[in-house]
């Protein structure tokens, strides 16, 4: 990061700036010369240096791309979180409508809340399991292919996490940037994302939300929130 404006450790650390209430300042210890000698550098050798906060660009360290694409990654990722919910209230609506037997029933009300409370907690790859299988567990599921969605979604969930953790690069001449991101099996993503990229995905992630709430509308149900013709859950 050889970009970053520095200072030498002689000058006091500036200020940090505020930002809602939230800052952070940081507090140095004196010079350890024995330390300095440790890692082979005498005490002359060593310069100590701290960023020039005050100088740096305006909106770092988003200053390289346009504003349109920091809005289109916001909205995109603001999309995903829109799955989400609606991925939790599916689940409501699928273990609600469920019929059970009476010898079920005690179990069934047992299981019930944490399975609703884990709805509201999880993230989106485990959200889409616990979604297929309320769907699966519903006799009276019309939709005839929940695993598929099922998979798309979970096909979704990993480019969220790119879109969500990942660093980004300074973009090309076509405004395309590769995010630094690598997932847990130390799969490094290498994939350009420009705008148009990030209005497909949200696109996507659009027809996913209105095919989560077709499965329970379709069953003659109001998606809960109020979405639909049918019978309201509760």
């Amino acid at each position: 990061m050889s970009f970053l404006p520095m200072i030498g450790h002689a000058v006091p650390c500036p200020p940090a700036r505020k930002a809602g209430g939230l800052f952070h300042v940081l507090r140095f210890s004196e010079d350890k010369t024995n330390d300095s000698e440790a890692l082979g550098m005498n005490h002359a050798e060593v310069k100590r240096a701290i960023i020039d906060r005050a100088n740096l660009p305006p909106m770092f360290p988003t200053h390289r791309h346009s504003p349109q694409f920091w809005e289109q990654l916001g909205r995109t990722i603001a999309t995903f979180g829109f799955l989400e919910e609606v991925l939790g209230k599916a689940i409501f609506a699928f273990t609600a409508t469920r019929q059970y037997s009476p010898e079920e029933i005690d179990a069934a009300c047992q299981a019930w809340l944490p399975q609703l409370e884990r709805a509201l907690t999880d993230q989106l790859w485990n959200l889409a399991e616990s979604y297929g299988k309320a769907a699966r567990d519903n006799p009276a599921t019309t939709t005839e292919n929940i695993d598929e969605l099922v998979e798309d979604i979970k096909k979704a969930a990993v480019i969220r996490n790119v879109l969500c953790h990942g660093s980004w690069r300074m973009p090309d001449e076509n405004g395309a940037s590769i995010p630094l991101f690598i997932n847990r099996q130390k799969e490094k993503f290498d994939t350009a994302i420009d705008l148009a990229y990030l209005k497909q995905i949200q696109g996507h992630v659009v027809e996913l939300v209105c095919s989560v709430i077709d499965t329970v509308t379709h069953m003659g149900w109001q998606f809960p929130g109020g979405a639909g013709l049918g019978k309201p859950i509760m």
